[in-house]
């Protein structure tokens, strides 16, 4: 790895617009954490997510097993 190139890159990331930089951060981030030994630390955002979802599913927000094989079946069969 050369690492002057990617200083150089590092260096051009700063001129990015910032959605795009907030994705390199995140494939960054992706990375540094299969490299590290210990437990997973999901970002922020990640946990709002998951807190959403555990709020969903205790209100009781999600489809049952019939209503999900119900949508399949229509779909399958062009009802």
């Amino acid at each position: 790895m050369n690492k002057q190139i990617l200083k150089d890159v590092m260096q051009r990331v700063e001129t990015w617009p910032d959605a795009d930089q907030a994705e390199l951060l995140e494939y960054a981030l992706e990375i540094e954490a299969r490299r590290e030994d210990g437990p997973y630390h999901a970002s922020p955002e990640e946990l709002k997510g998951i807190n959403r979802g555990l709020r969903d599913a205790a209100e009781g927000r999600f489809a049952t097993d019939e209503e999900v094989k119900a949508v399949f079946a229509k779909f399958r069969h062009g009802q």
